[in-house]
Protein backbone atom coordinates (compact mmCIF):
# COMPACT_ATOMS: atom_id res chain seq x y z
CA UNK A 1 0.00 0.00 0.00
CA UNK A 2 3.12 2.28 0.54
CA UNK A 3 3.32 2.22 -2.97
CA UNK A 4 -0.61 3.57 -3.54
CA UNK A 5 -0.10 6.49 -1.03
CA UNK A 6 3.29 7.26 -2.93
CA UNK A 7 1.63 7.58 -6.63
CA UNK A 8 -1.40 9.50 -4.83
CA UNK A 9 0.90 12.13 -3.48
CA UNK A 10 2.95 12.16 -6.55
CA UNK A 11 0.07 12.92 -8.28
CA UNK A 12 -2.01 15.31 -5.93
CA UNK A 13 -1.39 18.79 -8.00
CA UNK A 14 -2.48 17.24 -11.26
CA UNK A 15 -5.75 15.40 -9.37
CA UNK A 16 -6.26 18.80 -8.09
CA UNK A 17 -5.97 21.03 -11.10
CA UNK A 18 -7.96 18.53 -12.89
CA UNK A 19 -10.46 18.19 -10.56
CA UNK A 20 -11.01 22.00 -9.38
CA UNK A 21 -11.15 22.79 -13.67
CA UNK A 22 -13.54 20.36 -14.52
CA UNK A 23 -15.59 20.70 -11.25
CA UNK A 24 -15.72 24.80 -11.68
CA UNK A 25 -16.35 24.14 -15.23
CA UNK A 26 -19.70 22.41 -14.88
CA UNK A 27 -20.47 24.40 -12.06
CA UNK A 28 -20.59 27.22 -13.85
CA UNK A 29 -22.39 25.86 -17.14
CA UNK A 30 -25.39 24.83 -14.14
CA UNK A 31 -25.46 27.92 -12.48
CA UNK A 32 -26.30 29.72 -15.82
CA UNK A 33 -28.93 27.53 -16.95
CA UNK A 34 -31.60 29.93 -15.43
CA UNK A 35 -30.44 32.86 -17.41
CA UNK A 36 -30.64 30.97 -20.62
CA UNK A 37 -34.05 29.54 -20.20
CA UNK A 38 -35.64 32.30 -22.46
CA UNK A 39 -33.44 31.52 -25.68
CA UNK A 40 -33.59 27.74 -24.67
CA UNK A 41 -36.56 26.83 -26.77
CA UNK A 42 -35.14 28.67 -30.04
CA UNK A 43 -31.50 27.36 -29.37
CA UNK A 44 -32.94 23.82 -29.35
CA UNK A 45 -34.83 24.25 -32.94
CA UNK A 46 -31.65 25.74 -34.10
CA UNK A 47 -29.45 22.92 -33.07
CA UNK A 48 -32.13 20.31 -33.82
CA UNK A 49 -32.35 22.20 -38.16
CA UNK A 50 -28.49 22.18 -38.20
CA UNK A 51 -28.15 19.01 -40.22
CA UNK A 52 -24.58 17.52 -40.28
CA UNK A 53 -23.15 19.66 -36.98
CA UNK A 54 -26.70 18.28 -34.89
CA UNK A 55 -26.00 14.51 -36.01
CA UNK A 56 -22.14 14.97 -34.90
CA UNK A 57 -22.95 15.89 -31.45
CA UNK A 58 -26.42 13.98 -31.21
CA UNK A 59 -28.41 17.76 -30.68
CA UNK A 60 -31.18 16.28 -32.84
CA UNK A 61 -32.01 13.43 -29.93
CA UNK A 62 -32.85 15.60 -27.26
CA UNK A 63 -34.44 19.03 -25.96
CA UNK A 64 -32.21 21.26 -25.33
CA UNK A 65 -34.69 23.44 -23.98
CA UNK A 66 -34.98 21.45 -21.22
CA UNK A 67 -32.94 20.81 -18.21
CA UNK A 68 -31.80 17.29 -18.75
CA UNK A 69 -30.89 17.91 -22.55
CA UNK A 70 -28.99 20.62 -21.38
CA UNK A 71 -27.32 18.82 -18.25
CA UNK A 72 -26.43 16.41 -20.80
CA UNK A 73 -24.85 18.25 -23.19
CA UNK A 74 -22.91 20.54 -20.94
CA UNK A 75 -21.38 17.37 -18.86
CA UNK A 76 -20.81 15.52 -22.41
CA UNK A 77 -18.52 19.06 -23.22
CA UNK A 78 -16.57 19.20 -19.37
CA UNK A 79 -16.71 16.35 -17.89
CA UNK A 80 -16.49 14.06 -21.02
CA UNK A 81 -13.57 15.83 -22.80
CA UNK A 82 -11.92 16.92 -19.73
CA UNK A 83 -12.01 13.47 -18.27
CA UNK A 84 -11.02 11.76 -21.32
CA UNK A 85 -7.53 14.16 -21.04
CA UNK A 86 -6.75 13.33 -17.24
CA UNK A 87 -7.48 9.92 -17.92
CA UNK A 88 -5.44 9.64 -20.90
CA UNK A 89 -2.66 11.66 -19.05
CA UNK A 90 -2.66 9.52 -15.98
CA UNK A 91 -2.38 6.54 -17.71
CA UNK A 92 -0.12 6.77 -19.87
CA UNK A 93 2.40 8.45 -17.43
CA UNK A 94 2.04 5.74 -15.02
CA UNK A 95 5.09 3.36 -15.52
CA UNK A 96 7.45 5.09 -18.02
CA UNK A 97 7.76 7.93 -15.45
CA UNK A 98 9.93 6.13 -13.39
CA UNK A 99 12.19 5.98 -16.23
CA UNK A 100 11.80 9.63 -17.54
CA UNK A 101 12.20 10.88 -13.61
CA UNK A 102 15.40 8.06 -13.31
CA UNK A 103 13.18 6.50 -9.74
CA UNK A 104 13.29 2.74 -11.59
CA UNK A 105 16.62 1.90 -9.98
CA UNK A 106 14.99 3.27 -6.25
CA UNK A 107 11.38 1.55 -6.66
CA UNK A 108 13.32 -1.68 -8.26
CA UNK A 109 15.50 -2.64 -5.62
CA UNK A 110 12.97 -3.02 -3.05
CA UNK A 111 11.71 -6.24 -1.98
CA UNK A 112 9.17 -6.35 -4.28
CA UNK A 113 7.78 -7.78 -7.40
CA UNK A 114 7.33 -6.16 -10.98
CA UNK A 115 3.51 -7.80 -11.31
CA UNK A 116 3.22 -5.63 -8.03
CA UNK A 117 4.41 -2.44 -9.27
CA UNK A 118 1.95 -2.92 -12.08
CA UNK A 119 -0.76 -3.53 -10.01
CA UNK A 120 -0.12 -0.56 -7.37
CA UNK A 121 -0.22 1.86 -9.77
CA UNK A 122 -2.77 0.90 -11.81
CA UNK A 123 -4.76 1.00 -8.84
CA UNK A 124 -3.77 4.98 -8.61
CA UNK A 125 -4.87 5.81 -11.66
CA UNK A 126 -7.96 3.88 -10.74
CA UNK A 127 -8.65 5.83 -7.74
CA UNK A 128 -7.47 9.43 -8.98
CA UNK A 129 -10.50 8.78 -11.94
CA UNK A 130 -12.59 7.56 -8.99
CA UNK A 131 -11.65 11.06 -6.83
CA UNK A 132 -12.14 12.97 -9.84
CA UNK A 133 -15.78 11.85 -11.14
CA UNK A 134 -17.02 11.86 -7.36
CA UNK A 135 -16.58 15.64 -6.35
CA UNK A 136 -17.30 16.81 -9.91
CA UNK A 137 -20.89 14.82 -9.56
CA UNK A 138 -21.26 16.27 -5.93
CA UNK A 139 -20.52 19.37 -7.22
CA UNK A 140 -23.08 19.07 -10.25
CA UNK A 141 -25.94 18.29 -7.49
CA UNK A 142 -24.78 21.13 -5.43
CA UNK A 143 -25.16 23.59 -8.38
CA UNK A 144 -28.51 21.76 -9.43
CA UNK A 145 -29.71 22.51 -5.87
CA UNK A 146 -28.42 25.68 -5.75
CA UNK A 147 -30.73 27.17 -8.42
CA UNK A 148 -33.78 24.98 -7.76
CA UNK A 149 -32.80 21.98 -10.67
CA UNK A 150 -34.20 18.52 -10.01
CA UNK A 151 -31.38 16.35 -11.88
CA UNK A 152 -33.40 13.11 -13.20
CA UNK A 153 -31.19 10.49 -10.85
CA UNK A 154 -31.70 7.93 -13.64
CA UNK A 155 -30.28 10.32 -16.11
CA UNK A 156 -27.77 11.73 -13.86
CA UNK A 157 -26.31 8.17 -12.93
CA UNK A 158 -26.32 6.73 -16.15
CA UNK A 159 -24.02 9.47 -17.73
CA UNK A 160 -21.96 10.05 -14.65
CA UNK A 161 -21.83 5.47 -14.78
CA UNK A 162 -20.72 6.43 -18.53
CA UNK A 163 -17.75 9.04 -18.52
CA UNK A 164 -16.46 6.98 -15.52
CA UNK A 165 -16.47 3.90 -17.42
CA UNK A 166 -15.12 5.49 -20.43
CA UNK A 167 -12.44 7.45 -18.63
CA UNK A 168 -11.44 3.69 -16.58
CA UNK A 169 -11.06 2.11 -20.55
CA UNK A 170 -8.84 5.23 -21.63
CA UNK A 171 -6.92 5.26 -18.86
CA UNK A 172 -6.16 1.40 -18.63
CA UNK A 173 -5.57 1.30 -22.64
CA UNK A 174 -2.85 3.96 -21.66
CA UNK A 175 -1.66 2.55 -19.02
CA UNK A 176 -0.82 -0.96 -20.95
CA UNK A 177 0.88 1.38 -23.58
CA UNK A 178 2.82 3.08 -21.07
CA UNK A 179 4.83 -0.42 -20.80
CA UNK A 180 6.57 0.69 -23.70
CA UNK A 181 7.16 4.33 -23.06
CA UNK A 182 10.45 5.31 -21.70
CA UNK A 183 10.31 9.04 -22.32
CA UNK A 184 6.63 11.57 -22.19
CA UNK A 185 4.38 10.15 -23.34
CA UNK A 186 1.70 13.33 -22.68
CA UNK A 187 1.53 14.39 -26.38
CA UNK A 188 0.51 10.36 -27.17
CA UNK A 189 -2.09 10.62 -24.62
CA UNK A 190 -4.38 13.56 -25.37
CA UNK A 191 -3.70 12.57 -28.84
CA UNK A 192 -5.22 9.69 -28.58
CA UNK A 193 -7.85 10.73 -26.34
CA UNK A 194 -8.36 13.36 -28.70
CA UNK A 195 -8.73 10.66 -32.13
CA UNK A 196 -11.48 8.61 -30.30
CA UNK A 197 -13.66 11.71 -29.30
CA UNK A 198 -13.52 12.37 -32.80
CA UNK A 199 -14.01 9.16 -34.29
CA UNK A 200 -17.76 9.43 -32.42
CA UNK A 201 -18.43 12.63 -34.53
CA UNK A 202 -17.53 10.22 -37.28
CA UNK A 203 -19.84 7.29 -36.37
CA UNK A 204 -22.48 10.10 -35.78
CA UNK A 205 -22.09 11.76 -39.25
CA UNK A 206 -22.36 8.86 -41.84
CA UNK A 207 -23.21 5.42 -41.35
CA UNK A 208 -19.80 4.23 -43.29
CA UNK A 209 -18.33 4.81 -39.68
CA UNK A 210 -20.66 2.66 -37.91
CA UNK A 211 -18.15 0.42 -36.94
CA UNK A 212 -15.60 3.01 -34.92
CA UNK A 213 -18.43 2.86 -32.58
CA UNK A 214 -17.28 -0.44 -31.48
CA UNK A 215 -13.81 1.28 -31.10
CA UNK A 216 -14.36 4.64 -28.81
CA UNK A 217 -15.62 4.75 -25.35
CA UNK A 218 -17.18 7.91 -26.49
CA UNK A 219 -19.78 5.81 -28.48
CA UNK A 220 -21.44 4.51 -24.86
CA UNK A 221 -20.45 7.45 -23.07
CA UNK A 222 -22.40 9.99 -25.07
CA UNK A 223 -24.24 12.22 -22.46
CA UNK A 224 -26.58 13.33 -25.63
CA UNK A 225 -27.35 9.68 -26.87
CA UNK A 226 -27.80 8.26 -23.10
CA UNK A 227 -30.07 10.98 -22.42
CA UNK A 228 -32.38 10.14 -25.50
CA UNK A 229 -32.02 6.18 -25.18
CA UNK A 230 -32.52 6.78 -21.32
CA UNK A 231 -29.74 4.52 -20.79
CA UNK A 232 -26.27 3.14 -21.51
CA UNK A 233 -25.56 1.27 -25.23
CA UNK A 234 -23.80 -1.91 -24.33
CA UNK A 235 -23.25 -3.25 -27.61
CA UNK A 236 -21.15 -0.83 -27.51
CA UNK A 237 -20.02 -1.31 -23.82
CA UNK A 238 -18.77 -4.53 -23.88
CA UNK A 239 -15.84 -3.72 -26.66
CA UNK A 240 -14.83 -1.25 -24.21
CA UNK A 241 -14.71 -3.38 -21.39
CA UNK A 242 -12.48 -5.72 -23.42
CA UNK A 243 -10.08 -2.89 -24.87
CA UNK A 244 -9.93 -2.23 -20.43
CA UNK A 245 -8.55 -5.56 -19.96
CA UNK A 246 -6.38 -5.95 -22.48
CA UNK A 247 -4.68 -2.47 -21.97
CA UNK A 248 -4.15 -4.71 -18.08
CA UNK A 249 -2.85 -7.50 -19.47
CA UNK A 250 -0.61 -5.74 -21.53
CA UNK A 251 0.99 -3.74 -18.88
CA UNK A 252 1.46 -6.45 -16.99
CA UNK A 253 3.16 -8.43 -19.83
CA UNK A 254 5.23 -6.20 -21.24
CA UNK A 255 6.32 -4.37 -17.96
CA UNK A 256 7.54 -8.06 -16.06
CA UNK A 257 9.68 -8.35 -19.46
CA UNK A 258 11.13 -5.03 -20.11
CA UNK A 259 14.43 -4.29 -19.85
CA UNK A 260 14.22 -1.18 -18.08
CA UNK A 261 16.83 1.55 -18.01
CA UNK A 262 17.56 3.66 -14.77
Amino acid sequence: MTLFFHELKRDRIKLLVWTGAIAFMLVVSIVLYPQMTAQMNEMGDMFSQMGGFSEAFNMDKINFGEFGGYFAVECGNVLGLGGAFFAALLGVAALAKEEREHTAEFLLTHPVSRSYVVAYKLAAVVAEVLVLNFVVALSAVAAGLAIGQEIDASLFFNVFLGYLLMQIEIACVMFGLSAFLRGNGLGLGLGVAFVLYFMNILANLTDDAEFLRYITPFAYADGTAIAAAGHIEVKYLIPGLVFTLIGIVVAFFRYNRKDIRA
